[in-house]
């Protein structure tokens, strides 16, 4: 059963993830953490920044790891299939409406007004997890390290894996 419900919260998350992998991260989340507690908020944010320090689509690390951790094998492959086999179904099917609508009023203001809430979505996301940030490294690293970052990636041009490496490396050898 618990291969099911993986593969089921999985496809449920990317399946109505409009706009690729940032915007079924918060729904990947509610269903990891809030709906059948496979992690904790902590553990979700922890597995979010591995994922993000790994090369690859981050939803299907995640999925993987999620899955892995709770069913074995099995459940990473029912994880995976629920992440990516919908999206490609998906990509090709719209793929091919789209091509033949693309001048459509309807499709460009549908592809227009997701893009606010795709916002929302990753504000309240950053917003949350920036709470697991301050609560376990502190407020005052915790900006200094978005400030760092944001320096980097702003003025200094440094390419995000890097900084995304430093601040891994930062919060494993200074904040225990």
């Amino acid at each position: 059963m618990t291969t099911l419900h993986l593969l089921w919260g999985f496809f449920v998350a990317n399946v109505l993830g409009y706009g690729g992998g940032p915007a079924s991260i918060p729904l990947m989340e509610n269903e990891i953490v809030n709906h059948y507690h496979w992690l904790n908020a902590a553990q979700f944010a922890n597995a979010l920044a591995l994922g993000n320090a790994l090369p690859g689509p981050l939803a299907t690390k995640i999925a993987a790891y999620v899955g892995f951790g709770t069913a074995g094998w099995l459940g990473a492959l029912a994880a995976l299939i629920g992440t990516a086999v919908p999206s490609a179904l998906a990509m090709v099917w719209l793929m091919r409406l789209l091509n033949r609508h693309r001048k459509s009023p309807a499709v460009r203001g549908m592809t227009l007004l997701v893009q606010p809430v795709i916002a929302v979505l990753m504000i309240a996301l950053t917003w949350e997890i920036s709470g697991n940030s301050i609560h376990g490294a502190g407020i005052w690293q915790s900006l200094g390290i978005a400030a760092a970052a944001f320096l980097l990636l702003q003025k200094f041009k440094v390419h995000p894996v890097f900084v995304i490496v430093a601040a891994f490396a930062y919060g494993g050898l200074v904040i225990r």
